[in-house]
């Protein structure tokens, strides 16, 4: 099969939708499918206004329609709503040709909390976006029902996964260079340092010990300021990242606005149970116990202080356990199996991640 995969979120942004939209199309290669990914680095950028380090296509439509018209994909998929994504909307309405989008980020809330844009308003024009979409893929379940409430349609639920082998169980915290002379407790925080985060409720709070943040963003030069105790590490390469994952004693996650959260599956692979709110995305990741009782490798509070404490007495392979139920093969055959054809006259075949394509019309 062949598919074009637009998207506005692709390397070297460093982000959790970019690391499953690169993870995606690995897996979908490996499967033997051939992939256009249509990216930013390929069109003029500017940087995204208040949101430093995401670079936006500048008037890309022309582009966009001669690189999926060379293709000729029998899918498209739409993986975002910038400039990208609306231009590849616009050329499939164009086209009469059917697609298929996702709901990565709660942009709408981000753009509440960064510029006061009133909730309702990005929301209508998100509806607007996706509503001729064959299928609007979301990552939880608890996304899914607040769409739906927003009077969004056609909506799939389709989880991701993690890469267990780069992110490999330790079954002791490691100690690592960057990390060993710190005292102990070390609690990491790994993403954007960026208003939907909630990062200054994690960086704020009195506990003893360390406190560690991987990543840049918008607030990034404020906050590192007025929280000189904390230890910044910056980007790192992922493989380096794995490694301070697993020389961490607990992740904390304090953002209240995500829509699945995949760094707490990466700290949860190597071994670091997680300490997080129990709302979307933490819910989802992190489960229910067979028991019923609390979370499954890591804790789950509406004091963040209880549970980094409560995560600090998760067995470390509990949380490995609870990673390991996120496989990309399970991912990937959700998302192939949303897919739909560009056109009538053409479908789908196959199970399991094999695609057949199959003309309907005797001229073709």
């Amino acid at each position: 099969m062949k598919l074009a995969l637009v998207t506005d979120a692709w390397t070297p942004q460093v982000n959790g939708v970019v690391t499953t939209l690169v993870e995606l199309v690995r897996e979908l290669r490996e499967l033997g499918h051939e992939v256009l990914v249509v990216e930013p680095g390929q069109f003029r950028t500017r940087p995204c206004p208040g949101y430093a380090g995401i670079d936006l296509a500048v008037r890309p439509g022309r582009e966009v329609t001669r690189r999926l018209d060379d293709f000729e994909p029998d899918a498209i998929h739409v993986a975002t709503e910038g400039p990208l994504g609306w231009a590849a909307r616009r050329h499939c309405l164009r086209r009469q040709l059917r697609f298929t989008t996702a709901f990565h980020t709660k942009f709408p809330d981000i753009l509440n909390a960064a510029l006061r844009v009133p909730l309702s308003w990005g929301y209508a024009l998100f509806r607007r976006f996706h509503r001729p979409s064959s299928g609007v893929m979301v990552p939880t379940e608890g996304v899914l029902r607040m769409l739906q409430q927003r009077g969004f349609r056609n909506l799939r639920a389709w989880t991701h996964g993690v890469d267990t082998r780069l992110f490999a169980f330790e079954p002791e915290v490691r100690l690592h260079p960057l990390l060993g002379t710190l005292a102990r407790p070390v609690l990491l925080f790994v993403g954007r340092v960026s208003y939907e985060k909630n990062i200054e409720a994690f960086l704020s709070m009195p506990f003893p010990g360390t406190k560690v943040v991987c990543g840049v963003g918008p607030l990034l030069d404020r906050l590192r300021e007025s929280h000189p105790d904390v230890r910044w590490l910056g980007v790192m390469p992922r493989d380096e990242l794995a490694r301070v994952y697993a020389a961490a004693d607990v992740f904390a996650f304090p953002s209240r606005s995500e829509t699945f959260g995949l760094v707490m599956l990466e700290a949860m692979a190597a071994g670091t149970p997680v300490a997080a709110y129990p709302v979307d995305g933490p819910l989802q990741v992190l489960g229910a116990r067979d028991d019923g009782q609390g979370a499954q490798g890591g804790v789950l509070h509406h004091d963040l202080h209880t549970a980094c404490w409560g995560a600090l007495a998760v067995p470390r392979h509990e949380a490995r356990g609870r990673a390991m139920a996120f496989a990309w093969s399970e991912a990937t055959r959700l998302f192939l199996s949303y897919l739909v054809p560009v056109r009538d006259r053409v479908s789908f075949a196959g199970h399991e991640g094999s695609v057949t394509v199959t003309s309907l019309s005797s001229g073709a």
